[in-house]
């Protein structure tokens, strides 16, 4: 790694550490990017605007020009802009503090008419090219000019007319770009920006700008977390997992982080990039889809998992896109869990020798007997549980009942009159923050377990049920549909985050405590401390 001034740092696979870097001057982020570089994984190279610029971002952008982008084209080996052999980038926001989704990531900065042909000699692959060209329109659009985002995907709905997008081919990704151009000059009153400077300058301005967005504030409301920390910017030099069936994006969890259960909690989507899996719009399938479809790539994921645990000392959550087969890790923090989970965790930490017995203590503090239980349905009258009208992914145990909500203004509105609500939306999206807070829980049609709203409502305690295809929502008459079973809006419904369930009405439910692990951790407060092989808090 080499540093620059003002808190500008470059991050290369095998650079070494240096003091000056920290999390509170780059961002916890790209801090840990560094670290994981330094211990050898595989991770794209990148240059960080650190979180001084939050406030002054035009400096900014003006030390990226200046040092950040001829540091990392130097080490990359190739040109932002240049038309025959492109330099294509990422744009991350990246905090002291983890704040998963609450900020504005770009993709694929740098594709322009003017590079697109370069980029498709460098890769040989037009699909790709496209695919690439289309996004990056559409999340400019979203994010640098304020368009809302489903102007883009209606228009990809009508292209695709059910199939799933993957299946288009390169002539149909290259007239949907057509029309998102079209779509882009129309509602933002000027053409999408050509020069790739221009689009790198405006995504690092709009990062920045993300900070202060309602739903990052409302986060750290939330969380106690300080309003003048700022934010770093990551630019990064792009892997596509997008190029074909031999590639993919997903994000992970080193171990469960709704029951604390050892094994890697994967959701993967082959071709398509990182945003599909953590945007919430999109469903995710689990580990077993990369495992079977790239088992390279999943053997190299658990090694891989094994040392960012080895190296931070607690569980992860990590983002990762497998290019042509080959396992490329884009960033891992300290994952968020339910309080059960925590005391699992932190307990298999020290048994396995990552963490001594007084970190154990200090990571389980604050938990009692009352957080370590899990909570099951009772079906009255029954031998057996009755049957789910559907069944989604649990991306956060627990049960949760109450009358649908499908907007956070009846969210908000109910629970004032004493009401409990589900929250049901067709996507899960960290924009329901204020929302959810106030919920019981989150049910949705589209979605990944490791989504970032996901990630929060777990934070949060809520249950949550994704990706459930089965639902139907119909805003106009304020009506969901559960397979054969409609409810209008204030109709009751039971959540069961345990097994995905979604139940007709207020179904009762029971506490059980898990004597086993509640045992354990009396057992490590009343006991000497252990030695670890290495330190952890």
């Amino acid at each position: 790694m080499k540093t620059h001034p003002k808190h500008g740092f470059l991050i290369a696979c095998g650079e070494a550490d240096q003091p000056d870097a920290d999390a509170a001057t780059m961002g916890s982020k790209a801090w840990n990017l560094l670290r994981m570089a330094s211990a050898g994984l595989r991770v794209p190279p990148a240059f960080v605007l650190g979180t001084c610029w939050t406030n002054n971002p035009d400096a900014g952008v003006e030390h990226a020009f200046a040092s950040g982008l001829p540091a990392l084209e130097a080490t990359v080996g190739r040109r932002l802009g240049n038309p025959a052999d492109p330099l294509i980038v990422s744009v991350r926001s990246g905090a002291p503090v983890s704040m998963p989704g609450m900020m504005e990531t770009l993709l694929n900065i740098g594709l322009s008419d003017l590079t697109l042909p370069g980029f498709l000699r460098q890769t040989g692959n037009p699909r790709l090219v496209w695919d690439a060209y289309r996004r990056l329109v559409a999340s400019y659009g979203e994010v640098v000019a304020g368009l809302p985002g489903a102007l883009f995907e209606g228009e990809l709905a009508k292209v695709t007319q059910g199939r799933d997008e993957r299946s288009l081919d390169f002539s149909e990704l290259r007239d949907l770009t057509r029309r998102f151009l079209d779509l882009y000059a129309a509602g933002a009153g000027r053409p999408f920006p050509q020069a790739p400077c221009d689009q790198l300058a405006e995504a690092v301005r709009a990062v920045f700008a993300s900070w202060n967005a309602d739903k990052a504030a409302t986060y750290r409301r939330l969380n106690g977390i300080a309003a003048d920390m700022g934010t770093a910017v990551t630019v990064q030099a792009m892997v596509f997992g997008n190029c074909g069936h031999g590639s993919g994006a997903g994000v992970g969890f080193t171990r469960n982080p709704a029951t604390g259960e050892p094994g890697l909690w994967v959701d993967f989507l082959s071709n398509a990039q990182g945003e599909d899996v953590v945007s919430g719009r999109r469903s995710a399938h689990g580990h077993d889809a990369l495992a079977q479809r790239l088992p390279a790539a999943w053997a190299d994921l658990q090694n891989a998992a094994g040392a960012l645990e080895s190296l931070f000392g607690d569980m992860q959550d990590f983002e990762f896109t497998v290019q042509d087969g080959v396992l490329h890790l884009l960033q891992s923090r300290t994952g968020k869990r339910t309080p059960r989970a925590a005391a699992r965790i932190a307990l298999d930490l020290m048994d396995e020798g990552v963490i001594d017995a007084d970190a154990a203590r200090r990571r389980t503090d604050g938990l009692d007997e009352a957080d370590l239980h899990t909570v099951r349905l009772i079906f009255k009258g029954r031998t057996g549980p009755a049957a789910p009208l559907a069944i989604g992914m649990c991306a956060s145990a627990g049960i949760a009942s109450g009358e649908i909500a499908f907007d956070g203004e009846r969210v908000a509105a109910r629970v004032k009159e004493g009401a409990r609500v589900i929250l049901v939306r067709s996507d899960a999206e960290t924009a329901d923050i204020g929302a959810l807070e106030h919920a019981a829980g989150l049910l949705t049609r589209n979605g990944a377990r490791t989504s970032h709203a996901a990630v929060v409502a777990r934070q949060l305690g809520k249950v949550c049920v994704v990706g459930c295809d089965a639902l139907r929502i119909d805003l106009g008459a304020r009506r969901l549909q559960i397979g054969d079973q409609r409810f209008d809006e204030g109709e009751a419904i039971t959540l069961d985050g345990n097994t995905g369930g979604i139940h007709a009405g207020i179904v009762r439910s029971e506490r059980v405590p898990d004597t086993a692990l509640l045992g354990r951790l009396q057992a490590l407060r009343a006991g000497p401390a252990r030695r670890s092989r290495k330190k952890g808090g």
